[in-house]
This record gives structure tokens, C-alpha cells and sequence, in this order.
């Protein structure tokens, strides 16, 4: 039988459960409220002038208007893009530093074996910006004209066909990856260091086929240089609608587009976090940053923490999955 005694120690140890509980949301709540105190810092890990780099800037600009304080981009590329990322997993977690990823973010657990940092233990997600779907193109001298088509030529010839990367485990070579795995197909890669001088290998008929970015693509499909079969995404893109989804056009499930997103880090206060989100989704939805971005071939999002938190976690399996199935390393 319970002790009187027993009983009141019980309640004393619920009621300072509750006081600390009531405190950790008051400081919380003190926290967004005083959020921002100063400027915002929001690293690149990338070279100005990328995909990533350009999102983070016209969003920054937006974002700043609505937080009433400066967002100062601050590129620091470097190893992959791994001293930026890990510069904002010591940061402060008082959201006055943000990081803005792309898809690699999610491809290095899989080829790294040992990163400096976790992706989805030492980060706040905060939002998804922007989408960039990538098109699945062929040089004219393939005798294709649909995904299933190349499939079937891929099938009937076994590690034959080439295809042009903007690098090992770039976005472009893990999109091929994943039409292999999901096709059991067999195919080469030819790294190139960037998507120019691999369009440039696609002109020149060097390479037979490209996962390639819209924006990159999108120009010579339509001067009739080069054959469009799909485009990665699970959505038609808003840039190229008139090309079916490789999953319409045959390889059901298959979804892959690069993207950008805003990181914190870890144990940011989650009144700061949703203030962060609110004006990040509201800068990404104007109609500056969506012009702005569609001029890339570059589709806004703007998600919850909890879709775009998901969403890591999906990717970071999938590339585990895939990078193992074909042995890809970091180079």
C-alpha cells in the first residue's frame, strides 16, 4: 500500500516537472519574441553564383524585409561544401545562423563514412525553398523516343550505354543511379566537373545521355539538339510541362529533383524555428522570388519543419540505399 508520505513526494516531483516544463516555454517564448535581436547569418557552403547561392539570396532579401533585421549571405565553399555545414553545427542555436543546402546534404551519409557532423541529429530543419527537377536527355544519334524505349535498349545492351555526370555523387550522376536501381539497367558514367562541360560532352555526342538540370537542358531540347524523354520529378515541371515524369512514363515511384532548403541548428527554440519558417515560405511564395527563380527552371515550395524534416530523413535512406546497390565513394 502506498505511504501517505510516498504520495506527496510523487506530487512534489510532478510539480517541479511541471514548473521546469512551464519555464523551458517561457524561455522559449522569450526567445521568439526577442528573436531577431541582431543580423541573420545565412551560410552557403557553395561558390557564389550556384543554384544554391541564388535561392539564398533572393529569398534572404524577402526574409529580411519580414524579420525586420538584415540576412547576411556568407558563402564559404570548401570540401565538398563540408566546412560551411559544419561551421553552423556549432553555431549558436538561437537561429541567428541558417544554412542553406542542397540535395547533396542528403547524398553525403551515403558515400562519406565518416562525416563531421549528422544530418538529421545536429540540424533544425526550417523550410524547403525551391525545386530544381532535372530532365532526362539523349544526343539524336540514340534510336529512342520514350523512357521505356531506352530501357529496352539498356537491357539489350549491358553497360554499353554512356551517360554525362556533373561529377561522383553529384545530383545529376545519383539521379542516374536511381533509374538504374528502380530499372535494373546497366549504364557508364562519365564524370565531368560541372553540368557545362557535360552539356558540352551531349552536344558534341561524346555521351549518349544526361540527368541534367532543366535550366541547363531546357535551351538545346528546344533548338532540336538534343531529345527529351522525362523529367525526374514525382510533378511535371512547371518550367517544361509538356515532358511526362519518368514515373508517367513508365518507372513507377521514381522521384528525384535537386533542391534547396534553410537549416539551423540543432536545439533552436521552436517559436524561433516557426518564425523563421513563416517568413522563409512567405519570401519564397512572392511573386519577385518565384519569377525570379522560375528563370532557372527553379520551382518555389515553401514547406512545414515537420514535411521538410521528413523529407531528410526519406533522402537520406534512399542515397544509403542506392550508393550501396552500386558502390559509389567519395572521391
Amino acid at each position: 500500500m502506498t505511504s501517505i508520505s510516498a504520495l506527496r513526494q510523487k506530487g512534489a516531483h510532478a510539480a517541479l516537472g511541471f514548473v521546469f516544463v512551464a519555464s523551458i516555454s517561457a524561455m522559449d517564448s522569450a526567445a521568439a519574441q526577442a528573436f531577431p535581436s541582431r543580423p541573420v547569418r545565412l551560410i552557403v557552403p557553395q561558390s557564389a553564383g550556384g543554384s544554391t547561392d541564388v535561392i539564398a539570396r533572393v529569398v534572404a532579401q524577402k526574409m529580411a524585409e519580414g524579420l525586420g533585421q538584415t540576412v547576411i549571405v556568407d558563402n564559404r565553399p570548401g570540401a565538398g561544401s563540408l566546412n560551411g555545414t559544419e561551421m553552423v553545427v556549432h553555431a549558436a542555436p538561437d537561429g541567428h545562423t541558417l544554412l542553406a543546402v542542397a540535395a547533396s546534404f542528403t547524398i553525403n551519409p551515403a558515400i562519406h563514412k565518416k562525416l563531421p557532423f549528422d544530418p538529421i541529429r545536429d540540424f533544425t530543419p526550417v523550410a524547403q525553398l525551391a525545386t530544381l527537377p532535372h530532365i532526362l536527355i539523349v544526343h539524336p544519334s540514340v534510336p529512342v523516343n520514350s523512357v521505356k524505349e531506352l530501357i529496352a535498349l539498356a537491357m539489350s545492351k549491358p553497360g554499353q550505354l554512356n551517360y554525362a555526370s556533373s561529377g561522383i555523387a553529384t545530383s545529376t550522376h545519383m539521379a542516374a543511379e536511381l533509374f538504374m536501381f528502380m530499372t535494373r539497367t546497366s549504364m557508364v558514367n562519365v564524370p565531368y566537373k560541372g553540368g557545362a562541360p557535360a552539356m558540352s560532352a551531349m552536344l558534341g555526342g561524346q555521351c549518349q545521355l544526361n540527368f541534367a538540370t532543366i535550366s541547363t537542358a531546357i535551351p538545346h531540347v528546344r533548338s532540336g539538339k538534343l531529345r527529351a524523354l522525362a523529367v525526374t520529378s514525382a510533378k511535371r515541371s512547371v518550367a517544361a510541362p509538356e515532358f511526362p515524369t519518368i514515373a508517367e512514363a513508365g518507372v513507377s515511384g521514381y522521384d528525384h529533383s535537386s533542391w534547396v532548403g534553410l537549416l539551423a541548428p540543432a536545439r533552436v527554440p521552436q517559436p524561433v524555428v516557426s518564425r523563421l519558417n513563416a517568413e522563409a515560405v512567405k519570401a519564397a511564395h512572392t511573386q519577385e522570388v518565384r519569377a525570379a527563380l522560375l528563370r532557372d527552371g527553379l520551382e518555389a515550395t515553401g514547406t512545414s519543419p515537420t514535411e521538410y524534416a521528413a523529407l531528410i530523413k526519406m533522402e537520406v535512406a534512399k542515397w544509403i540505399k542506392v550508393a550501396k546497390a552500386a558502390n559509389i565513394k567519395a572521391e
